[in-house]
């Protein structure tokens, strides 16, 4: 436990001189193949779902090439979502040279879980180029024949930030085995002395990491002029709920983007339950149309933004390891609130007072209250979480 009390480097702002975001689907699954294919020495993908289909075979084939040019790659997936990895393809990653491992909670099944899951989407080269974001390894969050990839973002960084996220996997990968540890990365990352600020974020309950929370904390209260929200799964911590309604409240513009077409109609359910109460602050809410709205992003004041596996709720404030990335550079926030804005204008629903009332009978707003606290019930007094078969998807 000394890791709680030294104050990491990490924590703190460091300057990059390329920082961009990259968007979910076949532009990220690009980004993918491409920073495994520039590993020289070592290579570390962490993810909460790695499915055994066309996009995980693509991703899996890009790590074996790796390894099979000398690259020392580590591949770490959350043993409860990846559980259904048939042993044929373990098996093959590992005969071809690919260092694989589960993060295991307590006790889990496939049904339900004890302990701590593993969200991270991370994959980092040479302790110098990382992609952070919110896309796991599935068709799903790829761009197949007909089929659009859900709605997710990632942020690529090159510098001092990659060392830190590369520091991190290490420790994880070395304290999830007594054998078998991690051979170090050898280089140091190469500081940029003029850039984009960037810095690591966490969230980790056994820890007591709670980064990405106070993130969205700061976020919320030194805004300015405007906030926006995208969020996969919008059950937020009560103080964060309060911290966002007192900025609207102080005249800070609010959008919150959610989806419409949720993976998990329980929580979507809870989720609308909230509507009035963030009407009544006057934040605004849209809701995403085209398929299913995976990404975890808040852009503060068009001056900085946090992306990553980071959901707005309890889960991930409470019970998850979770990483973001922090940047603070007015350009690329900027950029962010044109495409958010986009796709607010060609993608989302806002749904007002009004239509939420002429939307929802008394049958339906009594089912978002019981489904609000089903969800409360199920986390505060269970500390598991009960699935469906899509509830894995988070």
């Amino acid at each position: 436990m000394t890791e709680l009390n030294n104050r990491k480097p990490a924590d703190l702002y460091a300057l990059h001189s390329d920082v961009r975001v990259v968007r979910g689907g076949r532009e990220y699954f690009n980004q993918i193949q491409h920073i495994a294919s520039i590993a020289k020495q070592t290579l570390h993908l962490q993810t909460y779902i790695f499915d055994d289909d066309e996009t995980g075979q693509e991703v899996a084939n890009a790590l074996i090439e790796a390894a099979q040019r000398g690259v020392n790659v580590y591949l770490m997936v959350d043993g409860y979502a990846s559980q259904r990895l048939s042993t044929l393809f373990i098996d093959r990653l590992k005969n071809e040279g690919v260092n694989f491992r589960f993060f295991k909670p307590l006790l889990h099944s496939r049904y339900y879980y004890l302990g701590r899951r593993m969200h991270h989407k991370i994959i980092v080269a040479d302790a110098f180029t990382v992609l952070v974001g919110g896309v796991n390894v599935s068709n799903r969050y790829n761009d197949m024949p007909g089929v659009p990839a859900w709605l997710d973002w990632a942020i690529l960084a090159q510098g001092p930030v990659a060392a830190s996220v590369n520091n991190l996997c290490e420790r994880m990968w070395n304290k999830s085995a007594f054998t078998a540890k991690c051979i170090p990365h050898a280089g140091a990352s190469i500081s940029s002395d003029t850039g984009i600020l960037v810095r690591m974020r966490r969230n980790d309950w056994v820890y007591r990491r709670t980064d990405i929370t106070k993130t969205y904390a700061e976020l919320f209260a030194s805004a300015q002029h405007s906030v926006a929200i995208m969020s996969s799964y919008f059950w937020p911590p009560h103080k964060l709920l309060r911290s966002m309604e007192a900025a609207a409240k102080r005249g800070v513009k609010v959008k919150l983007v959610l989806t419409e077409d949720a993976d998990v109609p329980l929580a979507k359910y809870a989720e609308r339950y909230l509507y009035n109460r963030l009407f009544r602050s006057g934040i605004e809410v849209y809701e995403y149309l085209p398929n299913v709205l995976h990404g975890k992003m808040g852009i503060c004041d068009g001056e900085w933004v946090t992306v990553g596996s980071y959901n707005l709720n309890n889960i991930s404030a409470f019970a998850s390891i979770e990483l973001n990335l922090d940047v603070k550079d007015k350009n690329l926030a900027t950029q962010l609130i044109v495409v958010v804005e986009g796709i607010i204008a060609k993608d989302c629903k806002q749904i007002t007072k009004l239509r939420y009332e002429a939307n929802g009978n008394i049958l339906m707003k009594l089912l978002y209250y019981l489904s609000y606290r089903a969800i409360n019930t199920l986390f505060f007094l269970f500390t598991f979480y009960f699935t469906q078969q899509k509830q894995r998807n988070h």
